[in-house]
């Protein structure tokens, strides 16, 4: 093997600048001229003493940068000083501070696309040009891309190789294979009929695959109104839970506006149904991205100053080919809202996919839910691309509003900047049912992630529903939307959010007397009183699951009742449990309602069955920034020392859209074995409380409305036999009737503007 190789010196630069000068060229030029100039010239190189690859880079860009510094210099030679000032002017880059990197971060978190006023407002706060900022965002957006797109090919990678991994132990089951009858290996090439025909079942089950995936690669498709009826709902059937022996009429509920019980028609959906849900929600998906994120004239602001009103005129123009119509007769609800939770936002798409989790959390709002069919579980081990066939009941905790029945799709996916969406839109135009009353058009929400565990939640609700059978105490509450609209949703998951962070505290002070400690005790006692709210809100309401029955005779505030029969059921005592609510308006604060209602020292002045006894507080835990959300444990010592003393577990709650105060008579002995960690399931509660709602309207004397003030719900759930086969007696309910009305009259009298 030759010493020495002569290769063609291809990638020198050239050695004669623009000015006639010849560039220095350190090494390379004392061995370039080896012939006398004609034909290619050859560089010399000793393989034994070779410089490395990156060496050699460098020198060609040394001798670059030099060779164009003696090329640009038209007044003579430069001397070494000055070439190397002029090397360190060319090689200074503009670098940002730390500061102007950091604040530029935290804006970019909250606005990734920033507009020109953003822009220059920004680069005077930081010294910059609007230019600069806006490079340095383009950058940035640039740089959250790649990572996510290297993130997603990591992991399509990784499950890559998983394949490859079957795919061989596959082909090396098949080489190794023996025939069941022989023993010896199998003939290549020989087919069963079974496998044939499975064969032709893959091949079908590809096809249909390739369709539904080339119906969602479209993203939107045609109005889904189009489609014909694909199959007809089961009539509801009534509902036999009647009184017996007493006159009644059938209050708001029922079937008295059509309102049938979807959860006993609706079925899942059918092969057929199936690509046109998935068109359907791709759909969805697209109009809740833009409805949340636009702003004017979309949106305007309200008369508060504080929420967005939808402009429906420019609703209608921006989707002409919207999803479905608005029926007649049917009005439009539509609110937005944004907070910040205290949650990070995987946990908060696992709560909104998880029909059993989400229910609980918004247990004040969803009375009923239940999963039809999963249509898809999602990819890479996550909810994006998960999708849903759910039926679910909305509500509002009092029996004169009328509950809404919903058959959905619920649509989960994170886009391409990380931000997570979830969807739901109504199925109702596939099976058309004369008894729905509510429609959903393309609700739910968008989640960023935030530094520290937090998430920025945009909830966007909106729906066209029946308003008729709402009560004229409740009518203002729910037309203006704020009953079922997005300020609920997001006040409700904030202040479960709370409630979940506290029960998983670790490190409690004992400075307050009450106070507990002992973890196992708080996550025991939390959990029973959570059991102890979901029980009242779905007994408080008008959920076609029940029926109320108005007592006739009783006035203004009407009293409804029902029955039921507790039968093997560990969370209740068993017998015949006897419910009675009332709903009317108070000319008071919400917030001063709360503060009577669930302060101890006050209870008397209401509370019938403490017999005039000293109400104590045992125990309590906060579970929120504000005073008023905790879990107590009563002790009402009677005044009479015959009696023994009676413990209440009680739990409030409130945020600016409604308050709860609910609470339920127990057992000592159980009590103390939840305190020490034990199992609250087989604690019997029978819960009682209030639900305290803002604004309303009431007739006063004068013929003026009024709607300042608060809609305060009671409601009573008395054991009245303890054997499930006992007839209702007449005595039980007007004893039951007698109780919530003078409860409702002390009220009226402690809060009244006399008194205050």
């Amino acid at each position: 093997m030759p010493a020495r190789l002569m290769i063609p010196a291809r990638d020198m630069p050239p050695m004669i600048g623009t000015s006639g000068n010849v560039g220095g060229f350190g090494i390379a030029q004392q061995n370039l001229m080896d012939g006398d100039g004609g034909g290619p010239q050859l560089h010399p190189l000793d393989m034994a003493g070779n410089p490395s690859e990156s060496e050699l880079a460098r020198l060609r860009d040394d001798d670059f940068d030099s060779n164009k510094s003696g090329s640009d210099n038209h007044e003579g030679p430069t001397s070494g000083d000055d070439l190397q000032d002029e090397r360190r002017k060319k090689k200074r880059y503009h670098r940002h501070t730390q500061h102007q990197i950091q604040e530029m971060e935290a804006f970019f978190k909250e606005f990734p696309h920033p507009d020109d006023k953003q822009r220059k407002e920004l680069g005077r706060q930081l010294g910059l040009e609007p230019l600069q900022v806006k490079f340095w965002f383009q950058n940035k957006r640039t740089q959250m891309k790649t990572q996510h797109e290297r993130h997603e090919n990591t992991q399509l990678r990784t499950e890559n190789e998983k394949l490859r991994a079957d795919n061989m132990r596959y082909r090396e089951a098949l080489n190794s294979a023996s025939c069941p009858n022989c023993g010896g290996p199998t003939a290549i090439g020989e087919m069963s009929f079974d496998e044939h025909h499975l064969r032709l079942e893959n091949a079908r089950l590809r096809e249909e695959i390739d369709r539904i995936s080339a119906i969602a690669a479209r993203y939107v498709g045609k109005p889904i109104g189009n489609y014909p009826p694909l199959s007809s709902p089961v009539p509801p059937r009534p509902l036999d839970l009647g009184f017996g022996s007493f006159s009644g009429q059938s209050g708001v509920g029922g079937d008295v506006y059509g309102c049938g019980d979807l959860f006993r028609s609706i079925t899942a959906p059918t092969e057929a149904e199936k690509p046109i849900i998935i068109e359907l929600a791709v759909a969805a998906m697209e109009e809740l991205i833009r409805m949340a994120q636009v702003g004017e004239p979309m949106w305007t602001m309200g008369l508060d100053g504080t929420s967005s009103v939808l402009n429906e005129d420019e609703y209608i123009r921006a989707f002409a080919r919207g999803i479905t119509t608005n029926p007649t007769g049917f009005k439009r609800e539509a609110s937005r809202e944004t907070g910040v939770i205290i949650m990070n936002h995987i946990n908060l798409v696992e709560i909104l996919m998880d029909v059993s989790q989400w229910s609980t959390i918004f247990s004040s709002i969803v009375s009923r839910a239940m999963t039809l069919e999963v249509l898809s579980t999602g990819v890479a081990g996550n909810y994006n691309g998960a999708l849903q066939v759910v039926t679910a009941e909305f509500q509002v905790p009092s029996p004169l509003v009328p509950t809404r029945e919903v058959h959905f799709v619920r649509y989960c996916k994170q886009h391409s900047d990380g931000t997570w969406a979830v969807v739901d839109v109504s199925l109702d135009t596939l099976r058309p049912n004369p008894a729905v009353r509510c429609r959903r058009k393309p609700s739910g929400c968008l989640i960023q992630e935030m530094p520290n565990g937090y998430s920025r939640v945009t909830w966007l609700e909106h729906v066209e529903v029946d308003h008729r059978g709402v009560h004229n105490l409740y009518r203002q509450l729910v037309g203006s939307g704020h009953a079922f609209g997005a300020k609920r949703w997001v006040a409700t998951l904030d202040r479960q959010c709370e409630r979940l962070a506290s029960a998983m505290a670790t490190h409690i002070s004992s400075g307050d007397v009450g106070v507990i400690t002992s973890p196992e005790g708080r996550k025991s006692m939390m959990k029973l009183a959570e059991r102890m709210v979901i029980s009242f809100c779905a007994g408080v309401s008008a959920s076609t699951a029940h029926t109320w029955t108005t007592l006739s005779g009783t006035g203004a505030d009407d009293v409804r009742v029902m029955t039921r029969k507790s039968v093997d059921d560990p969370g209740r005592p068993p017998g015949i449990v006897l419910c009675a609510a009332t709903s009317f308006w108070l000319p008071v604060s919400p917030k001063q309602v709360f503060d009577f209602l669930r302060d101890e020292n006050s209870r008397s002045e209401w509370d019938i069955l403490s017999n005039g006894g000293i109400v104590q507080e045992m125990a309590h835990i906060a579970n929120g920034r504000d005073t008023g959300n905790c879990v107590s444990l009563l002790r009402v010592n009677s005044a009479n020392s015959s009696q023994s003393n009676m413990l209440i577990l009680q739990e409030s709650c409130t945020d600016a859209t409604g308050s709860f105060v609910v609470y339920a008579p127990v057992d000592i002995v159980a009590m103390n074995v939840v305190l020490n960690g034990g199992d609250p399931d087989y604690v019997a509660l029978l819960p009682s409380g209030f639900s305290i709602l803002p604004g309303g309207s009431s007739m006063q004397s004068g013929g003026e409305v009024a709607s300042d003030g608060s809609l305060l719900t009671v409601a009573f759930q008395i054991l009245v036999d303890s054997v499930p086969t006992a007839k209702l007696s007449l005595g039980s309910v007007a004893t039951v009737n007698n109780l919530i009305a003078c409860t409702v009259e002390r009220i009226r009298a402690s809060l009244s503007p006399e008194n205050n």
